[in-house]
């Protein structure tokens, strides 16, 4: 579905702790996401997590190197807040967002009462969208992306997001999706949702890739480089 190929990100630090000024956020990443794969991306914060989840999503381009996403395929990253306009209601912002992920306008207004619903928005998906808590647009986000039904979906640490009960719903969600034809690459720092949902898992430090394959072994190896030596 997905490839990045010999990926670099750099960018120029007037830092001296930088190697001549430039800071390397992702330093020859390679990997391929394959269809219907649920691929988990873990690592500590700030280690380049995010931005390969961007790249990923065509909202950034690498420094070098190559993404190749199959012809026709699109894909949606689903992270707080990213690609709201504020001053548009939920209603609104669903459907240009469905729209945006391939849906035709007939298409997309037909998701908005099941967002609605699903979402727990009530009255407030209505309202302006600046008027909302971050729980409140992850909510949207992730309902929105779930039933828009995009080929690649992109989870960066939405389903930490909003209380238990909605946190529990979203996972049993993503859970079903999982198991019809959805490919997902999803980060997070919950052990226990990545176990329960990838396939697959990289561990990313540093920018490079320090280990990738089977969940329980790659999360053990990362939970081991933390503890004190």
């Amino acid at each position: 579905m997905l490839e990045l190929q010999n990926v670099f990100l750099n960018f120029h630090s007037s830092k001296g702790t930088f190697d001549s000024g430039v800071h390397h956020v992702l330093d020859d990443v390679s990997f391929k996401l394959y269809e219907n794969e649920t691929l988990g991306i873990i690592g500590r914060n700030g280690v380049g997590k995010t931005t390969m989840l961007r790249i990923m999503a065509d909202i950034l381009a690498p420094t070098s190197g190559v993404v190749r996403k199959r012809p026709g395929k699109t894909a949606s990253l689903l992270t707080i807040g990213l690609g709201h306009k504020v001053d548009l209601s939920g209603r609104d912002n669903a459907l240009l967002s469905a729209m945006l992920q391939g849906a035709s306008r007939e298409e997309a207004e037909g998701f908005l009462e099941e967002i609605k619903e699903f979402s727990e928005l009530g009255d407030s998906f209505e309202e302006p969208v600046k008027n909302y808590s971050s729980g409140m647009k992850s909510r949207l986000g992730f309902t929105t992306a779930l039933l828009s039904r995009v080929d690649i979906l992109l989870v960066d640490e939405i389903l930490s997001v909003g209380d238990a009960e909605f946190r529990a719903k979203a996972e049993r969600a993503m859970k079903e999706r999982i198991m019809g034809n959805q490919t997902v690459v999803f980060v997070s720092h919950s052990d226990q949702q990545v176990k329960a949902l990838c396939d697959r898992v990289i561990w990313i430090d540093g920018g490079k890739i320090c280990g990738e394959g089977n969940p329980d072994e790659v999360i053990s190896a990362y939970r081991k480089s933390l503890r004190p030596s």
